[in-house]
């Protein structure tokens, strides 16, 4: 084979965030696992492959470290490199789509891959919360992948991802991250969260602060990706404990009140309700209590700490990784922790 043969086995997805150099890197895997670059084989050089493929020198060179550090190429001064090895094993493909990339999204990617170990190929995908999106990039996968990793949730249109999953996944590759999806048929895996009962069991083991306050406000937009089981849980727990309560769709134009927690889903209305308070002069965790959802490091340092309900993002990879690599698809509710800090 010459070495100009092997450019147009190179394959790169635009839609896809997986780094280009792990994508190039997992190419040439590709075409050794199915025999089309045998031991041997002398590669590209960087100049050569950045030339052919219209690609920066960074990213082969990051390629071809990786391929040497997991013992698939190695190098000769003078030779360049070539295909040491051409026994890769069983390589695991995983196709994983998250609805959006977030500081606890990224948690959950880091365990799922160190998990999945360096013999998996993840193709990574971010659909934005937009399900059109999120429709083309699975009628339009190019690859037969061993599994299906998906993480559903959107702005709208989702009442139908079920029929587009149903249709293109077989179910015993499918796993489904964070929450279910009614409809979706057959045996597949899931990790996922419980969201109504989450939130009412948390804000339970946290009754004893909230004892201080009158009034529970959860910010909740009407254009947003979150579950509405989350307000029942809420809902809920305020009527079974007579909190006064409200529903706060536009946090740019709430008043902040005394003797009132308020509790965020998303980081952006977070800072808008940090800011709103601290012009009011009230005190944090005495006269008005802030509640944030999803832990992040963050969260640990600011006002002295604010006071977070989360899923464990990290088990949720580790477990999702596990399926796969137990090839035991099963439901597990994902833990879901309480942590008290000083804003309540």
């Amino acid at each position: 084979m010459t070495s100009e043969n092997i450019y147009t086995l190179i394959k790169f997805d635009d839609y896809s965030v997986t780094p280009k150099y792990l994508q190039l890197a997992n190419s040439i895997l590709k075409c050794i696992e199915t025999g089309k670059l045998e031991e041997g084989y002398i590669l590209p050089s960087i100049n050569n492959f950045c030339f052919e493929l219209d690609i920066g020198r960074n990213t082969v060179e990051k390629a071809y470290k990786h391929l040497k550090r997991i013992g698939i190429i190695n190098s000769v001064p003078g030779k360049g490199y070539f295909i040491d090895k051409t026994d890769v094993g069983t390589q695991i493909r995983v196709f994983l789509i998250f609805n959006k990339l977030s500081v606890h999204k990224k948690i959950m990617y880091d365990a799922f891959a160190q998990a999945l170990g360096p013999n998996a190929i993840i193709d990574f995908y971010i659909y934005n919360n937009d399900f059109l999106l999120f429709k083309k990039m699975l009628v339009e996968k190019k690859e037969d992948y061993c599994y299906y990793i998906i993480v559903p949730h959107f702005l709208e249109g989702g009442e139908n991802a079920h029929e587009i999953i149903n249709a293109t996944i077989p179910k015993d590759k499918l796993i489904l991250m964070s929450q279910l999806l009614p409809g979706v048929d057959g045996n597949y895996g899931a990790i996922y969260e419980d969201f109504e009962r989450d939130i009412y069991q948390s804000l339970l083991k946290a009754l004893e602060r909230l004892k201080k306050y009158r009034t529970l406000n959860i910010v909740f937009p009407e254009y947003t990706y979150h579950p509405h089981s989350i307000l029942n849980g809420f809902i809920r727990f305020c009527q079974d404990y007579a909190f006064d309560y409200d529903i706060i769709r536009k946090p740019n134009t709430v008043d902040i009140s005394e003797g009132t927690v308020y509790i965020s889903l998303m980081e952006d209305d977070l800072v808008e309700i940090v800011k709103k308070i601290l012009t009011s002069g009230l005190i944090v965790g005495k006269e008005v209590g802030i509640i944030s959802y999803n832990e992040t490091p963050l969260k640990e340092i600011i006002l002295n700490g604010i006071t977070t309900i989360s899923a464990d993002f990290r088990t949720m990879g580790e477990c999702a990784a596990n399926m796969v690599l137990e090839r035991s698809l099963k439901h597990i509710t994902a833990p879901f922790y309480l942590t008290l800090r000083s804003s309540l």
